[in-house]
């Protein structure tokens, strides 16, 4: 799956409420999307350009679905709920733009943004579209390279003792 995301749907690394558990059969149990933890009135961005395939109300709450540019037949498509929109059906969105902002916590969650991904009717997850830049939580830590002498010492990395680099047999 090609990791279109540049952005996060609501805010820089929001808490994961809730992760994606895929259902065993169609109909069977499970959690379709992603829960993102964000309060009432929190702006909703699209997450990668696309086409408005959807805005407005789907079970008493709102919902705004994005088909993602480029992304094949039949395209990815990702649904954000419950949003109150500020896009219509067809309009082009860009990457960052707002699409609406999320509406008062129901029964779903509590405060949190609903993120769902599909290809045609196929649920996938959702976090599978970011970059590992924008998943990761924390800073890059290097680990130490085998035989190279550690900074500010003498020793060489325990790991390993360096060999001499010896030219191939002829």
């Amino acid at each position: 799956m090609p990791t279109v995301a540049r952005h996060w749907p609501v805010g820089t690394r929001p808490v994961v409420l809730r992760g994606w558990e895929p259902p065993a059969t169609p109909y069977g149990p499970g959690h379709r999307g992603v829960d993102l933890a964000a309060g009432s009135g929190t702006p909703v961005r699209a997450v990668a350009a696309g086409r408005v395939s959807f805005a407005g109300p789907v079970a008493g709450r709102g919902v705004v679905s994005v088909e993602l540019a480029g992304t094949g037949a039949p395209p990815l498509r990702t649904t954000y709920a419950p949003v109150e929109a500020t896009v219509r059906k067809g309009d082009e969105v860009a990457a960052g733009e707002v699409l609406g902002t999320v509406e008062p916590a129901g029964p779903h969650c509590a405060p949190c943004l609903h993120w769902g991904l599909l290809r045609g009717e196929v649920y996938l997850n959702p976090l599978s579209l970011l970059p590992p830049w924008l998943l990761d939580t924390g800073p890059s830590r290097l680990l130490p390279v085998l035989g190279v002498p550690l900074p500010g010492r003498a020793e060489i990395s325990p790991a390993r003792r360096a060999t001499p680099w010896r030219p191939p047999p002829r």
